[in-house]
């Protein structure tokens, strides 16, 4: 039973990461782009983040717990599961420190040019914002697909 609730956690926690990043990739930036002038495209995307990042943050930490949970609760650690549990952790990691990064950094100096009214400059920071953005997001594609594969390579 706890193997089912961790796994559980662990899969809502990367597909809510998973799915928001192509949601706002894909979908809402192309759309805005379309719609919105710039200061209100930038107030929308200050918004979107505001409410999304702490949402990583729980999916974060819920895949941490749940993942360390299954390996060390449950398989018995790192030397006894397949190279696919490897490779999961670690470009897990690889997200995880990407997100921080987007997160200290160009989502701080965003929000400082906002409130300056620099738009050029949180033009420039949201642009950094989507380049970590859709890395992230081709990693964690890769990782939705390791980690619901693997077990049959």
């Amino acid at each position: 039973m706890i193997m089912t609730v961790l796994l559980a956690l662990h899969i809502l926690a990367a597909v809510i990461w998973v799915g928001g990043m192509a949601f706002a990739y894909s979908f809402l930036r192309p759309a805005s782009g379309e719609v919105l002038e710039g200061p209100a495209r930038l107030a929308l995307w200050r918004a979107v983040f505001k409410r999304f990042f702490p949402v990583v943050w729980v999916a974060i930490g819920l895949l941490l717990v749940s993942g360390y949970g299954m390996v060390f609760g449950i398989m018995g650690g790192f030397a006894n599961v397949g190279v696919h549990i490897h490779l999961m952790n670690g470009l897990g990691i690889i997200m995880m420190l990407l997100f921080a990064h987007v997160f200290f950094a160009p989502w701080r100096r965003y929000c400082q040019a906002l409130d300056q009214a620099d738009l050029a400059a949180a033009a420039a920071k949201l642009n950094q914002i989507r380049l970590f953005i859709g890395i992230n997001l081709l990693i964690g594609l890769a990782v939705v697909i390791i980690g619901s594969t693997g077990r049959f390579w």
